[in-house]
């Protein structure tokens, strides 16, 4: 494999989060492959008002291009940019032109690079192929030369060969240790427990259940409410809603309440194998995890030891009834031992060029 390879990744945004949950895994898979030599370009649309909403400048291991959304010709430019790369990556979810992308991408390919479609919401994908047969994107996938995904395990790597795919590859989200640590007490988010995520249609009914439901049973404990879209959403006195969280402040969260609930959409937590930024975030801050259950949790974090597990808001409350701080931060020191030793994005990394790897001689020799 080439020493240094130049990636093009068309994705949603790598420099904000604002309505974007792939911001994290983004940052670090990218940083994590800067740091092996390669280089990388990220284009992604001004749009969702993400540019006014900045977690700060660009970063100094990746090429940010920034380009309209009032028509295709900022995309189509982007597109023509990126045709000399090695390796170039239409992401899910870009939220601007998907279709076009998804087609357009492929129109780049030459005798000399790659073309991967990378899924990083896998079950709503499928899902939406599944419910519209005549989704132009079934067309796609066979002549992309692979699909990864950032979850879904065997279930999603079975469903897309099934519709064609060459390869489909899981590359799970993981921790990038220089950004997500313990870090100070802050007391704007003290509580006993805390849940950070926006206010998604499949995601809703999870979080009445888990966490509201929970801080309904528990009135003399305090929660800790994160993310967008919740402003009017009802909610018991005991819950403190605290708006979009930047990712600079997630650390301090994390660090700061008793413990964090991790709640997966319903589609992951159908699917399996699905482990969100925001566990590996909070192991990477010493945090003590508390996560609905989904089949494929145990190949993360142990449950009982690195993890608790809760299958509704009752077993949530109980779980608080039982844990002291002491017993908190040991639960959360386990958990940051196991992600530190398996689970960072220099992990991902390796094992992407390793998937790569073929493919690429091939081109290259």
């Amino acid at each position: 494999m080439p020493n240094s390879l130049q990636f093009a990744f068309f994705g949603s945004s790598l420099v904000s989060a604002y309505w974007n949950g792939a911001a994290t895994y983004y940052r670090g898979i990218i940083r994590a492959l800067a740091e092996r030599g390669h280089r990388i370009t990220f284009f992604e649309p001004d749009a969702f008002d993400r540019q006014r909403h900045r977690d700060g400048p660009d970063p100094a291991w990746a090429r940010v291009v920034v380009y309209p959304s009032v028509n295709e010709d900022g995309v189509r430019r982007a597109l023509e940019d990126a045709r000399h790369m090695d390796v170039v990556i239409k992401c899910s979810g870009v939220g601007v032109f998907d279709q076009l992308l998804e087609s357009a991408v492929l129109d780049v390919r030459t005798n000399e690079n790659l073309v991967l479609f990378w899924d990083v919401d896998a079950p709503a994908t499928l899902d939406r192929i599944h419910n519209n047969p005549a989704d132009p994107f079934l067309r796609q996938i066979p002549r992309y030369d692979m699909i990864l995904t950032y979850g879904g395990g065997r279930q999603v790597v079975e469903a897309y060969q099934t519709l064609g795919a060459r390869s489909c590859v899981p590359i799970y989200n993981a921790l990038d240790p220089l950004t997500h640590f313990p870090a100070p007490h802050d007391p704007g988010f003290e509580g006993h427990l805390a849940f950070l995520g926006n206010r998604l249609p499949d995601r809703e009914a999870r979080v009445e259940e888990f966490f509201l439901r929970a801080a309904e049973a528990r009135p003399n404990h305090r929660f800790v409410l994160g993310g967008n879209g919740w402003d009017d959403k009802p909610m018991p006195p005991n819950v403190r809603y605290v708006g979009h969280v930047y990712t600079r402040d997630h650390n301090s969260l994390n660090s700061t309440v008793r413990a964090v609930l991790n709640i997966n959409r319903r589609s992951m937590a159908e699917y399996g194998f699905s482990p969100p930024t925001r566990i590996f975030e909070a192991a990477g801050a010493a945090a003590c995890i508390i996560t609905d259950q989904w089949n494929g949790i145990e190949a993360f974090l142990e449950p009982d030891r690195e993890v608790l597990i809760a299958r509704n808001g009752g077993e949530v409350a109980a779980h608080l009834d039982s844990l002291s701080p002491e017993s908190a931060r040991r639960i959360g020191l386990a958990a940051q031992r196991r992600i530190l030793a398996d689970h960072t994005y220099a992990h991902r990394a390796s094992q992407l060029e390793t998937v790569l790897g073929g493919s690429v001689e091939m081109f290259a020799s």
